[in-house]
């Protein structure tokens, strides 16, 4: 069974204490690379990384050299490094490595030392394929038992909500909007066509890092048709075409700052659920219910809070719930603007909830 990039980081600690090789397996794009490097961030140690599938078998064990007679070998400088000092030895595309390539990674996993030269006790080792149930799509080589049995497996499929919690700090704000109000276009969930590209969740950060680079999201009036024919590049057709829509009618987005401060419910007069849930997501992202709200403010989220449907409501009021305690004291004894009880609209979604 496959697990999200969250619940990872909680137990990937408990095999690298231990020393255990950890092998990632999941479909390309998703994020495992940037998973290792954060790990290792969070433990302090830099990240040695190869991509196995270029390996040759002298670039993993090195080379021989005669010395009073006797031969010995001389390892690479990044495998001296990993035995040297403690680091995270990050081998990526191991099912595309040559056969002789993945019998040397087979003694390192086993013994954790090449041609007698051990690692350093604090060295980990992690490695990430594209195979297990997603690696029939690939042009990769099966892993046999024994080799398997030599890691820690990982089937990792990280959520969207991963990928959002992510991008608030590594991707701008449109193409977060975009993806945050159109999930099903952040990566393909089907079957690949030949050559056809699609959206994964590395092409979105190369899309954007693009994109900012050429300032395309810096105006007021974007260039769309710039913009799709760079994202078309990055993420395909349709998520393309599905930008360019949005980012035609950017400008019209409802802000934090348009419920919170002007108090203006027109604007979301015609939402849907899923627009009010991508709002609640705005709040969520803007941290703004990280601080004590003003009086105003606790105002005019009773009145947007009273007009969700039951689920959104619910979302809204448990995010709420994460900040501060009077926040959710003052919501919950706000009166709205035509004098309805805040607190009376919850107990009544609660109880037709129970019913």
């Amino acid at each position: 069974m496959a697990i999200d990039f969250k619940t990872f980081l909680k137990v990937a600690p408990l095999v690298t204490q231990v020393r255990k090789p950890i092998l990632l397996r999941g479909r390309h794009g998703v994020g495992k690379s940037q998973i290792v490097y954060q790990l290792a961030e969070s433990l302090g140690l830099p990240v040695v990384e190869r991509r196995a599938s270029q390996m040759t078998e002298g670039d993993l064990i090195g080379l021989p050299s005669v010395d009073a007679g006797r031969t010995a070998w001389n390892p690479p400088d990044w495998f001296k490094d990993a035995c040297e000092q403690p680091v995270v030895l990050f081998l990526d595309e191991v099912d595309r490595a040559t056969i002789e390539v993945r019998q040397g990674i087979f003694e390192l996993t086993d013994s954790r030392k090449l041609n007698g030269h051990n690692l350093h006790e604090d060295t980990l080792i992690f490695a990430a394929i594209n195979g297990g149930e997603h690696g029939a799509q690939y042009q990769v080589g099966d892993m046999d038992p024994a080799e398997l049995d030599r890691w820690t497996v990982f089937d990792v499929e990280p959520s969207i909500e991963d990928w959002l919690e992510w991008g608030k700090e590594n991707v701008s704000q449109v193409t977060w909007d975009f993806v945050n109000q159109n999930r099903q276009h952040l990566e393909h969930e089907g079957e690949f066509e030949p050559n056809k590209v699609y959206p994964s969740r590395r092409s979105w950060d190369r899309f954007d890092e693009a994109a900012n680079r050429a300032k395309l999201f810096d105006s007021h009036e974007h260039d769309t048709a710039m913009l799709f024919n760079l994202a078309t590049a990055f993420v395909g057709f349709e998520a393309g075409c599905a930008l360019q829509d949005f980012v035609l009618n950017y400008e019209r987005q409802v802000t934090v700052e348009d419920i919170l401060d002007k108090g203006d419910l027109s604007i979301a007069g015609d939402f849907g659920i899923n627009e009010h849930t991508a709002m609640v997501d705005k709040f969520d992202a803007s941290g703004v219910f990280s601080d004590k709200l003003p009086e105003e403010r606790v105002g005019n989220l009773a009145n947007y809070l009273v007009t969700l449907p039951s689920e959104v409501a619910m979302k809204l009021w448990t995010l709420l719930g994460n900040g501060p305690l009077e926040n959710t004291v003052a919501l919950h004894q706000a009166k709205t603007s035509d004098g309805s009880s805040v607190s009376s609209y919850l107990v009544e979604i609660l109880r037709d909830s129970d019913d």
